[in-house]
C-alpha cells in the first residue's frame, strides 16, 4: 500500500491544499518568485492532488484546457516513492478521456528524464523559466 491516494481537484474547493505543496516545492525550496507560481490558468485547469493517509496534500498536477500539463510537485518527504508516476498516470488517463492528442509540458531538466520514462519527448533547446533549467516536452496520446 503507497500510504497516499489521488484524486481529482477543484480549484475553487482546493486551492488552499493545491497551493500549499506548491508553494513549499517551487517557492519556498526551489525559489520560484511568488508573483510566477500563480496564474490566471488555475482557476481553468484540471488539478490532481496526491492526499497521504491523514488527508494531508503532499502532490499535485494540473492540466490546462489546452493539453499543457504543469505544476507537477511532490513534498520532499515523499518523493521517490511513485507520487509523481501516480499523479502523471491520472493525468494520462483523464487527458485521453478529454479527448487531447498531445501533451505538451515545461519540464525542469533535472525531471526530463522522469518524463522520458513516461513516453514524452524533449523538442528543442534547453532554455530558462523563473531561473531554473527547462526543456520542452509533448507525448502523442494514443
Amino acid at each position: 500500500m503507497p500510504g497516499y491516494t489521488i484524486r481529482e481537484a477543484d480549484w475553487n474547493r482546493d486551492a488552499e491544499r493545491l497551493g500549499a505543496v506548491r508553494r513549499a516545492v517551487f517557492i519556498d525550496e526551489q525559489g520560484v518568485p511568488e508573483a510566477l507560481e500563480w496564474d490566471e490558468h488555475d482557476a481553468v485547469s484540471a488539478h490532481w492532488l496526491a492526499v497521504a493517509a491523514d488527508d494531508a496534500p503532499v502532490g499535485c498536477v494540473r492540466l490546462l484546457p489546452d493539453g499543457h500539463l504543469g505544476r507537477m510537485a511532490v513534498l520532499r518527504g515523499w518523493r521517490g516513492r511513485g507520487v509523481g508516476k501516480a499523479l502523471l498516470g491520472a493525468v494520462l488517463r483523464a487527458a485521453r478521456a478529454r479527448g487531447h492528442r498531445m501533451l505538451r509540458l515545461s519540464a525542469q531538466t533535472h525531471a526530463a528524464a522522469f518524463y522520458a520514462r513516461a513516453g514524452f519527448v524533449a523538442h528543442g533547446a534547453e532554455y530558462e523559466e523563473a531561473g531554473i533549467p527547462h526543456v520542452a516536452m509533448e507525448k502523442i496520446l494514443s
